[in-house]
């Protein structure tokens, strides 16, 4: 077994239709249905209250944030508990993520 290494210009963006202005680039899948991967979202672009079933782990690689009633700014770490209600996450710039997640995605509220 080798290390495997994906660099930037393989990474390729996909956007999430059920999630406008929001794309993701899938590195890894560390369990069955979890997941580690790149988020980007445009400045204005709101990611709705929602649960996983899993521990979810995220950095905040650029841009400013606001999730949890908290303003985030590039370097800001947050731990989400599997099954605890988070967001909406709000882009006040442009910003990147990476997030680790030990398992399935899970369901999304409306962003009425």
């Amino acid at each position: 077994m080798s290390q495997k290494f994906i660099d930037p210009e393989e990474q390729q963006y996909l956007d999430i239709e059920f999630l406008p202005g929001s794309s993701w680039a899938p590195l890894s899948e560390p369990v069955p249905g979890g997941s580690i991967h790149r988020l980007r979202m445009k400045s204005g672009s709101i990611i709705p209250p929602h649960t996983h079933p899993a521990d979810e782990y995220v950095v905040l690689v650029s841009g400013e944030l606001v999730t949890g009633g908290r303003r985030c700014t590039a370097g800001t770490f947050w731990v989400t508990p599997a099954n605890t209600r988070q967001g909406p996450h709000e882009a006040i710039t442009d910003v990147e993520l990476i997030t680790v997640r030990l398992g399935p995605m899970g369901e999304f509220e409306s962003v009425d």
